[in-house]
């Protein structure tokens, strides 16, 4: 045919601005009030009045215009020779009326703006290669998420939780991405420790949780949250993140020597150590523990922060105030780092003083959480110190931090890489053995690759690279199975079987900032990746690497190889000279 061909196309639009949580299933008895206006010939805008009194507005422009516009449907009516095409561009934004620039050029320009930036940031970043082209694809999947998921604040760079659920602020997946990546990237250690400095609680509030010197948990700036319905406030405070912040101060001044920034952050520490002295340990008894201050506030507070989470042997949740094996753990490295900042500041006494509490707290918690018959650290001790006999990965915590006993820490390895902790794609958060083991669960027996790199540095920490490459490879043929080679939040905790894929968690968060940040935590265990500013060195401490498609382990014919630190100028490092086999190039700047 060679006529013309007429044609009507119609596209309808509405917004309901439902707040995050209504999507998550929390019903509201009121709303505000929704409405539409017809802009121009080609732009609508729809609006919310929130009850918070802020008015957001989504735009809604067409090019070129629609035939008909109104405030619910835009219709088109085209007449095309055969063979013949047409070019429509739908712009929706969430801004302001009153822009003029065309909806093609508004664009392009924010593609290629955003494509800079992301270039411009993620430069900074260490480049990691290898002769196996499925873990490259893994790596730089990584790399291109959290650099998406880093927000620039006045503060410096911060790696937004995870995409939907969780894309604002938390202490805790900030302050674990930015240990994560402290090797390829210590700028956003230094934005993240800056951010929580200046978000730091001054002054006890219990419907937030609030005690002077807690680190903040989670930020949320929707109308829910300001009005204060659903399960958050505007801004949370939690216990476990005040000890995982000196943890990473002490670790970003060992990687770069900033010595300028850990003055400033100085007090800051200290009033966190000031929290973890008093309001973090009430009874006096030496642990630190949580119970929440009012009725709607959240009744676990770890990393594991589900209602059923912190359980004992029977199934029976945990009654608080409640001290996690892991927090201990952290307490622990958190004394430790902190005697040597107040050292390098010039404060000798107080630097005894941290080294002498962090041993008797490590004397303490071997006493309390050891179950012997387990093989492994109790779960937790609940508000009677009764310790709550459960095999879960928490214990791989104590490893990370160091506090576990050396030979106690073997047989944690062995508990958690046996067959009722590891699904063969990575360690479980409970064991099978668990009352409350459920492998779709959130937090009772998925798996969790940001808990899983914990672990793996933990094993690091002690020696074990055999268990260590055991998890790495899990992770890895999972993310082999996942679509972009992306490893989600979390998946399901079902057994590994040949040609099975991962079981997805539904809701899981993808791309979510520590799980993007886990492929850098597995190379940097395995290669045992560490900086001496002092000598001027990068070491790499028993390095081992898996060929993936066989079984064998290539490892250095010495326990520790040596680089200077001039290699990181840019010029590439490969690891023939430690591991004699698998290829693998990282360039740093």
């Amino acid at each position: 045919m060679s006529g013309r061909t007429s044609s009507k196309s119609a596209s309808s639009f509405a917004g309901d601005f439902a707040d995050l949580f209504e999507v998550r299933g929390y019903n509201r008895a009121r709303r505000g009030q929704v409405s539409a206006e017809r802009r121009s010939d080609s732009s609508v805008a729809l609006r919310y009045l929130g009850l918070d009194g802020v008015e957001r507005v989504t735009s809604v422009d067409f090019e070129p215009a629609p035939t008909r516009l109104d405030t619910a449907a835009a219709i088109f009516e085209l007449a095309l020779r055969a063979g013949q095409g047409a070019r429509f561009v739908l712009r929706i934004a969430c801004d302001q009326p009153g822009q003029d620039d065309a909806v093609v050029r508004r664009f392009y320009t924010s593609l290629r703006a955003a494509r800079r930036a992301l270039r411009d940031t993620s430069r900074r970043a260490t480049s990691l290669d290898s002769s196996n082209s499925l873990f490259n694809e893994m790596a730089r999947r990584s790399v291109a998420d959290l650099y998406m998921l880093l927000t620039d604040t006045e503060y410096g760079p911060y790696p937004f939780a995870g995409i939907p659920w969780f894309s604002t602020p938390f202490g805790r997946d900030g302050l674990l991405t930015a240990l994560f990546t402290l090797w390829i990237d210590p700028t956003i250690a230094q934005g993240v420790l800056r951010f929580l400095a200046a978000t730091q609680a001054t002054e006890v509030d219990p419907q937030r949780d609030a005690e002077p010197g807690k680190i903040l948990h989670e930020m949320r700036d929707g109308e829910m949250a300001r009005l204060g319905e659903g399960p958050v406030q505007p801004l949370l405070w939690q216990h476990r993140c005040d000890a995982i912040v000196h943890l990473l101060t002490g670790e970003y001044f060992k990687r770069t020597g900033d010595l300028a920034t850990i003055r400033a952050l100085w007090p800051h520490v200290q009033a966190a150590l000031h929290w973890i002295d008093s309001y973090g340990d009430p009874d006096g008894d030496g642990f630190v523990e949580y119970h929440r201050k009012n009725a709607d506030g959240l009744i676990n507070q770890g990393w594991k922060d589900s209602n059923d989470a912190i359980f004992h042997e029977d199934g029976r949740t945990a009654e608080g105030p409640i001290a996690l094996c892991e927090v201990q753990g952290y307490v622990y490295a958190a004394k430790r780092h902190a005697s040597a900042l107040a050292a390098s500041l010039g404060d000798p006494a107080a630097s005894t003083t941290l080294l002498q509490q962090a041993e008797t707290l490590r004397e303490r918690f071997e006493a309390a959480f050891w179950c012997d018959d387990l093989s492994t650290y109790a779960l937790a001790l609940d508000g009677d110190k009764t310790p709550c006999r459960v095999i879960a990965s928490n214990a791989g915590h104590a490893l990370f931090s160091g506090i576990a006993d050396p030979e106690r820490a073997r047989r944690v390895a062995e508990t958690l890489l046996g067959g009722g902790c590891f699904s063969g794609w990575g360690v479980r958060t409970a064991a099978v053995s668990a009352a409350r083991y459920n492998p779709m669960s959130y937090h009772n027996g998925s798996v969790w690759p940001h808990d899983n790199a914990l672990i793996a540095l933990g094993l690091a920490r002690y020696g074990l690279k055999t268990e260590v490459l055991r998890i790495f490879r899990g992770l890895f043929e999972a993310a082999g199975c996942m679509d972009l080679r992306r490893l989600p939040e979390l998946f399901c905790g079902f057994p590994w079987r040949r040609l099975n894929a991962p079981t997805l968690y539904p809701v899981a968060c993808a791309p979510q900032a520590w799980a993007s940040a886990t492929v850098f935590a597995l190379v940097q265990a395995s290669l045992g990746i560490d900086f001496d500013r002092g000598a001027g060195e990068i070491r790499f401490d028993r390095p081992v690497l898996r060929n993936s498609s066989t079984s064998f382990i290539y490892a250095a014919s010495r326990p520790k190889t040596v680089w200077p630190m001039s290699c990181s100028a840019g010029t590439a490092a490969t690891s023939r000279s430690i591991s004699r086999g698998a290829k693998a190039t990282c360039r740093s700047s």
